[in-house]
């Protein structure tokens, strides 16, 4: 399949700022593959569609606060710089994106907070905005942290227009959220609020959790019309024995199983052993799924609505069907739900 069949025009007024009032009040559209159907109904109706001894593979990822904002040395010109990831721990070396990427050179330092509570070092570049910094700091890791914490704003996406407030803090992370590493929230999630996973667990169903620390890349624009030929950057993912045992009873008694966003889809289909069950796994996945592609591990996905053109969507096209979701996000934008990060949600059976 091309890029261009997975386009779609979307008024800019559905674009959620704001996150609904209650997590699980967000609207869910359920789309049925065997019957070609779409139901509209409120994501706590999620209740509905599981069962006892069901499994929910959920990605605990959790975003740290990766833009800060500082200034240049001499000039004092403003400058925002995003964590991308740490390279090397005990030199705290990290690569990151910087604006204006223009008046950043190697060798220029970058101060942050009141009294240059951080200071850091331009060491290279790596892209056109890209760059590697070191950040001078006598302090342990720990120590280190903290004042990244206190001085970061949380990384709201770019169509998310407002600047972050108090409210993202807790909004852009999932209940769950447990492995500090992501960059992006992991955003089907964010639906769950504790009282829906608590009567989903009255109800039996259990929560496989995974790994995977979402990066910018899962967002980067596919520049090619084939889609055979887009890489995806790597991403870190992990998955641990609790969560195999879980996934691999349940695939073996036929209960449902469900993967929870788009990073968790991928985490389990860059982990399947021979026997098309789940296995142990660590490491860096750059795994882009298109159409056609055959599913091992999940037979049910809960998402978010998403841009057109991006990884995330062609993902989706691949599990629920091509002419199916295109049809989805047609009507969606009919019934004006949201869409992206805030927005609401898409359940596929």
């Amino acid at each position: 399949m091309k890029l261009s069949e997975f386009t779609f025009e979307l008024p800019e007024e559905l674009i959620a700022q704001y996150p609904a009032d209650v997590r699980h009040d967000s609207r869910l559209m359920v789309l049925h593959r065997d019957t070609q159907t779409i139901e509209h109904r409120r994501f706590k109706d999620i209740l509905d569609y599981f069962s006892e001894d069901d499994v929910l593979i959920m990605n605990n990822t959790k975003v740290f606060p990766a833009r800060l904002y500082g200034r240049k040395e001499k000039t004092g010109a403003r400058i925002e710089v995003f964590l991308l990831r740490e390279l090397n721990k005990e030199v705290r070396l990290w690569d990151v994106l910087v604006d204006p990427a223009r008046k950043i050179r190697v060798g220029n330092k970058l101060y942050f907070g009141e009294e240059d509570v951080l200071i850091a070092e331009v060491v290279d570049n790596t892209t056109s905005r890209g760059r590697t910094i070191r950040f001078l700091y006598d302090g342990d890791d720990a120590d280190f942290k903290k004042q990244l914490g206190k001085l970061g704003n949380t990384p709201l996406p770019h169509y998310i227009t407002r600047d972050a407030e108090p409210l993202d803090v807790d909004r852009y992370q999932t209940v769950y959220a447990k492995e500090i590493g992501a960059v992006a929230a992991p955003t089907a999630g964010l639906h769950f609020s504790v009282e829906l996973l608590k009567r989903l667990e009255i109800q039996g169903v259990h929560f496989a959790e995974i790994t995977l620390h979402v990066g910018l890349g899962t967002f980067r624009n596919i520049e090619v019309e084939d889609l055979s030929k887009h890489k995806m950057d790597a991403e870190y993912f992990s998955i641990t024995e609790n969560a195999i045992d879980k996934v691999n009873k349940a695939k073996q008694t036929g209960k449902r199983l469900c993967a929870v966003g788009t990073t968790s889809m991928r985490s389990i289909e860059s982990a399947v052993s021979a026997k098309g069950l789940l296995k142990e796994s660590s490491g860096w996945t750059n795994l882009f799924i298109h159409p056609p592609y055959e599913f091992s591990i999940a037979d049910s996905m809960i998402t978010n609505l998403h841009l057109p053109k991006t990884s995330l969507m062609i993902m989706v096209a691949a599990f629920g069907g091509y002419d199916l979701v295109m049809r989805a996000y047609k009507e969606a934008i009919e019934h004006k739900y949201r869409f992206y990060s805030y927005g609401d949600a898409m359940l596929i059976l």
